[in-house]
């Protein structure tokens, strides 16, 4: 049986990022650079102030005080968006607001809650030393360094820095569309009334979720029955269709479970099944027409363990990102977890406002509540017993 390291690494080693296009800022979140980009101004473009003031020099107030204030003269106002003219000499002082560019002459801005006003006349009850209460040119970014580096994937943060660049457009990988194919007699679409033995097909609508978290395409495809040529022609028609392809059930050694049988039919190649986990152990990897093929289990959270733990990293690298890995913190535990099993467990957990993490449920594979309860999951290695309070990694849903 593989490991999970090996899988990942045969699976990673068969991904190469798409190709790439030029989009609009404006549409580009949720992407992934395909370039470095630099810096084109300095953050902030000019010394300014950093409140609403009067900015002055500091050596005029040195000796101020609210018994004994400085007075200065006023010589002008200058709102944000505008530019002093001048310079400022001794004694003088000019109206500034926040962002307003410091006008010459000037080391300092005296907040107007430490001043008095009569006429043009300021009166200063507080010192200020030189340069506070100033931003300085470039002391966030400086024109030419590097930004934000190819793989990144751009969030609404990182798009409000490059439009503070003047970026309109920029170079970005292409999203892989990625076919989701449910397979089994049993399954039916909600809304349809159930027969003996039948249940309603979930996974793919949790799995488009996940894909759509990290702003990849899912084109769901519709169930599939358990029959050779139906399964031949989804994956046929996936694999055309999309730069990858999901299946979900029809992954282990029953006679009904073709995935396999119709990858080898149609002169794919299956490059490994079973991976030595729980839940998720009859997960398959293979390649038709050069797209990946990952066969996913018909288990709720079997499916969703494999995708998290072998899909979605290898979903990312055809989209470009450099960050692979889930998003993960440490948490201590509120209860022992035990794993009885050869495999390593993958255990659901939720995390209270304390920052402990409790067990969700009933961890079996077709547990959705227990799932649906949880926030992430717990790696816990074959016959180990993590002892409540240990500090363990809890590795979180993309969404």
């Amino acid at each position: 049986m593989t490991t999970l390291e090996e899988a990942l690494e045969m699976v990673l080693g068969r991904m190469e990022p798409l190709g790439t296009e030029r989009v609009a800022l404006a549409q580009a979140r949720g992407r992934v650079l395909a370039e470095d980009v630099a810096a084109r101004v300095d953050l902030p473009v000019w010394d300014q102030s950093a409140m609403d003031g009067y900015a002055l020099r500091a050596e005029d107030v040195a000796g101020a005080t609210a018994a004994t204030p400085a007075s200065l003269h006023c010589v002008a106002e200058t709102p944000a968006g505008s530019v002093f003219g001048g310079k400022v000499g001794a004694s003088q002082c000019v109206r500034v607001f926040t962002g307003t560019p410091l006008p010459a002459g000037t080391d300092a801005v005296v907040m107007q809650e430490d001043t008095r006003c009569t006429e043009s006349t300021v009166l200063v009850s507080e010192i200020v030393r030189p340069w506070e209460n100033i931003r300085l040119r470039g002391e966030d970014v400086r024109a030419g360094e590097t930004v934000l580096s190819r793989g990144t994937r751009l969030s609404a943060v990182t798009m409000g820095l490059l439009a503070a660049q003047g970026v309109e457009r920029l170079e970005v990988c292409q999203i892989p569309s990625v076919a989701l194919i449910a397979t089994g007699n049993e399954l039916r679409e909600a809304g349809v009334a159930l027969g003996p033995g039948e249940i309603h097909e979930s996974n793919r609508l949790m799995l488009g979720g996940m894909l759509a978290a990290d702003g990849l395409r899912a084109a769901t495809q519709p169930i599939v029955a358990d029959r050779l040529d139906a399964t031949c022609a989804a994956l046929e028609h996936a694999a055309t269709t999309c730069e990858a392809v999901i299946t979900i059930g029809g992954a282990s050694v029953g006679r009904h479970d073709l995935v396999r049988p119709a990858l080898e039919a149609l002169g794919g190649a299956m490059h490994f099944w079973k991976v030595a986990i729980k839940p998720g152990k009859p997960f398959c990897f293979g390649t038709l027409s050069g797209k990946p093929v990952f066969g996913l289990p018909g288990n709720p959270v079997s499916a969703l363990v494999t995708y998290l733990l072998l899909v979605r990293p290898a979903l990312l690298r055809l989209a470009g990102a450099s960050d692979l890995a889930l998003p993960s913190h440490p948490a201590r535990l509120g209860e022992a977890l035990f794993n009885h099993g050869d495999r390593r467990h993958f255990m659901r957990v939720r995390m209270d406002e304390a920052g402990t993490a409790w067990a969700t449920g009933l961890q079996s594979s077709h547990a959705l509540r227990g799932l649906a309860g949880a926030c992430g999951m717990v790696d816990v290695p074959p016959g180990a017993l993590l002892a409540m309070g240990a500090t363990v990694t809890v590795l979180r849903w993309p969404c």
